[in-house]
């Protein structure tokens, strides 16, 4: 679209990211190595790294750990016009266990009343989003607040008046949620706005008590999605496509996974890109699983990205 500045814009928190410089119980750990965290942010680095224009909208405090992401941010090349820094508001942070095998690795979070879980609607910048061709959604955003909440559902609408396209990444956190029934609501509420929802199977049958891919897909298709793509980890994903029919995409196998943090988030800017610029369903999906493959192999939630020089070496 020629009136389009970004290619995408994303909302959401962005947290500093403390991990353990040795396996075991945080609270063992005697050295911590900063990175970032958040699921709207990793996407928005991996849509970067392969030369999108990418718009975030954030709130951080002015403290050490908001000027260290938001550095970081500009650091990748997106757009941070629209992150208010508030001097009255703190940062949200996290530490995470150092984990080598593949398994879940410990998290605690220090995020209620963080600077970005006061966004609400008043935030959203209509003209400054509807500059974007796209906009990425998570699960993340609209469960941090009841006003986050209100937020990501305007930014969809927005953007659904104005015609662009809408991902959405189900991305669940049910601690953030007051019940299972909220959560199921809200969420499904949300990818019947958007274009193209990216649930993962164990997420689907939470979400729509279907067991399988199909009816899980067929759940959302029914509910307005032109595509659906279910998540099925190491065995890779299945599609069902408005436009072009239904199908797998095998994974990519990897010879260790070191830590699936960031995986489904890495799967996400590759569907999203391949689709931005034109490509198949099937490819796309094909992009999303060998990113999402390299993501398993490294220990930080954006190490596994990649730029687009080593996306066309590896053939994508």
């Amino acid at each position: 679209m020629s009136d389009t500045a970004f290619d995408v814009a994303l909302f959401g928190e962005a947290m500093l990211l403390l991990v353990a410089d040795k396996p075991g119980p945080i609270e063992d750990a005697t050295g911590f190595h900063k990175r970032t965290a958040g699921a709207e942010t990793n996407v928005a680095i991996g849509l970067a790294r392969l030369g999108l224009k990418v718009g975030w909208a954030s709130r951080l405090g002015t403290d050490s750990m908001g000027r260290s992401l938001i550095a970081s941010m500009k650091g990748e090349g997106i757009d941070c016009s629209h992150v208010i820094c508030d001097p009255a508001q703190r940062t949200g942070f996290q530490f995470k266990g150092r984990v080598t095998d593949g398994s879940d690795p410990p998290v605690e979070y220090h995020r209620k009343g963080s600077a970005a879980s006061q966004m609400g609607p008043a935030d959203v910048d209509e003209s400054w989003l509807r500059s974007a061709r796209h906009l990425h959604a998570t699960g993340v955003f609209p469960a941090i607040s009841e006003t986050s909440l209100q937020a990501a559902i305007k930014t969809m609408d927005v953007m659904r008046g104005a015609g662009r396209t809408i991902s959405f990444d189900t991305n669940l956190r049910p601690t953030l949620w007051k019940s299972t029934e909220v959560m199921r609501h809200w969420i499904n509420h949300l990818a019947s706005l958007a274009d193209w929802v990216l649930p993962g199977i164990e997420e689907g049958l939470l979400l729509t008590g279907h067991d399988t891919a199909e009816g899980i897909a067929r759940f959302y298709r029914d509910r307005g999605a032109k595509l659906v793509v279910v998540k099925l980890g190491a065995a890779g994903a299945y599609f069902d496509s408005h436009a072009e029919g239904t199908g797998y995409v095998d994974g990519y196998p990897v010879k260790k996974v070191v830590d699936t943090v960031g995986a489904g988030d890495g799967f996400a800017a590759g569907v999203v890109s391949a689709l931005l610029e034109g490509r198949s369903v099937p490819d796309a999906v094909r992009r999303g699983a060998w990113i999402g493959a390299r993501a398993v192999q490294v220990l930080g939630d954006t190490e596994g990205l990649p730029t687009r020089e080593e996306l066309q070496q590896g053939g994508f």
